[in-house]
């Protein structure tokens, strides 16, 4: 174990978290919020000390291999959560520190479920700091480090492949520095688009800041208890379409720029993704119209393309409470929200390209029990899916569902009842954020046990950084030289 190396790049992160306090900082000095500026300031300037004295000496050995790569990702995104939850703490906005963590982690990790029971009152800067994790966890602050972090191009692919979700993690340049750098660009040309966007919308500006990070992340923070429901049906439409393209992977638009559109149109999840999406929002348009849950049916089609795509991108917004819909609306959307956005998106879950793959596989056993010495392959996007990735496709599922077994027999303890139970281990597994009952779109986990909530910690960030680096770090045998 490269125990300089680890050091080395947690001290450089501590800087960047120094600056990123700076932010709502500024927030708090122009909305005149001034203990609160106090605050951030303190923050920044200690993160930033600490950091830069830290990362004065740099590593003689700067090679690194997966299993520094995925144990610096999970020690990294711990350390942002607690850092992130101080400002809640001393700000009073979330006195308890165990909650200011769940707060800051469901931001990060862009799961947007809340213990806040209002959000009215809160101060501009604390909440644009709350919704800014979600913005700084969409693509991931290690992925900025690799822009910024002198490192050998073949060791620092295990940082990003830790932390990018997907089955296969692949550079769209040849040099890993120069993905991230292309990744990032494209993440705030989308996020500058969508503030404009909802500005002109008729959006207060601060709103359409705020909003756009938690739906460009994928998050789900809303800052008034009105959420976005509050807002006008054009705002939600921009809001729909914003969500959809986050969840899309970003290799797309980097074909799209580069006008190679054949490759862009050619990758089979995107194909399913969209598919899915629209009839999915169809059957549960018809079902809540015939329901009587809304009279008009293109306000029927508006509201279930929101939940729909909402629930896919694993975003969380709500503008109605689909609790309230009937059993087969929310048994769909139960399942979208298993399955999740594409791979290589800001959106959680178990990802469209999982999926597909494991039910190719299933097709190609069945096949291959009628006819035993016919050769069948799984293929994606017209290519031959390796035999290692259909392998660790498969080893994730398991560990997934013994994660998500595991975690709802725990959080069973608290005596909820079972939609309520399930779907809170569900919802922060899968990075949504809403569920069913008391963790419904209009529900929050405020009330669950201490024990409770730290389990559902440890499922965002697991679900978050796709479950191996966290139970990697769990091994003594990864700490040892």
């Amino acid at each position: 174990m490269n125990y300089s190396m680890i050091r080395y790049i947690l001290f450089r992160l501590m800087r960047v978290m120094g600056c990123l306090f700076m932010l709502p900082f500024v927030v708090a000095i122009i909305y005149k919020e001034y203990d609160s500026a106090v605050s951030f300031l303190v923050l920044a300037a200690a993160c930033s000390l600490i950091g830069v004295i830290g990362s004065l000496k740099k590593p003689a050995n700067k090679v690194i291999y997966a299993k520094e790569g995925f144990s610096i990702t999970a020690v990294a995104w711990i350390l942002m959560s607690l850092l992130g939850a101080v400002p809640f703490v001393i700000t009073g906005t979330i006195p308890s520190y165990v909650d200011a963590v769940f707060e800051t982690i469901s931001g990060l990790t862009t799961t947007g479920g809340s213990i806040l029971t209002t959000l009215d009152g809160i101060e501009y800067s604390v909440q644009f700091w709350r919704t800014f994790t979600h913005w700084i966890g969409g693509m991931g602050v290690l992925v900025f480090l690799l822009a910024i972090v002198p490192m050998a191009d073949g060791y620092s692919m295990h940082l990003m492949r830790a932390e990018s979700p997907g089955p296969v993690v692949g550079k769209i340049v040849p040099k890993v520095k120069d993905t991230a750098k292309i990744l990032y660009l494209i993440y705030f040309g989308i996020t500058v688009v969508e503030i404009i966007c909802l500005f002109l919308s008729g959006m207060p500006l601060y709103d359409a800041i705020t909003i756009s990070f938690s739906t460009v992340g994928t998050g789900g923070f809303a800052v008034n208890n009105a959420g976005v429901g509050g807002y006008s049906v054009l705002s939600q439409a921009i809001i729909i379409v914003f969500m959809a393209l986050c969840g899309v992977n970003f290799t797309v638009y980097y074909f799209l720029l580069n006008r190679k559109p054949k490759e862009a149109f050619a990758i089979d999840e995107v194909k399913f993704y969209f598919g899915t999406m629209f009839l999915a929002a169809a059957l549960i348009a018809v079902n809540i119209y015939r329901a009587g849950i809304l009279d008009n049916a293109g306000l029927s089609f508006h509201h279930s393309l929101f939940a729909v795509v909402s629930v896919m991108t694993t975003t969380g917004f709500g503008t109605l409470d689909f609790d309230k819909w009937p059993m087969f609306s929310k048994m769909i959307l139960c399942i979208l929200s298993l399955v999740g956005a594409c791979a290589g998106s800001t959106g959680g879950g178990f990802k469209f390209s999982r999926a597909i793959i494991v039910v190719r596989n299933f097709r190609n056993e069945l096949n291959f029990i009628v006819h035993p010495k016919a050769i069948k392959r799984v293929y994606m996007d017209g290519h031959t899916v390796e035999g290692t990735t259909v392998k660790s496709v498969s080893a994730y599922l398991g560990l997934y569902v013994m994660t998500f077994i595991a975690s709802t027999i725990v959080v069973a303890l608290d005596n909820f009842d079972f939609q309520t139970t399930v779907t809170s281990v569900a919802a922060t597994l899968n990075n949504i954020g809403p569920g069913l009952g008391m963790v419904g779109p209009m529900g929050n986990y405020s009330e669950f046990s201490v024990l409770s909530k730290i389990v559902l910690m440890f499922d965002m960030l697991a679900g978050r950084l796709e479950l191996l680096p966290i139970f990697i770090i769990m091994k003594p045998k990864t700490w040892r030289r």
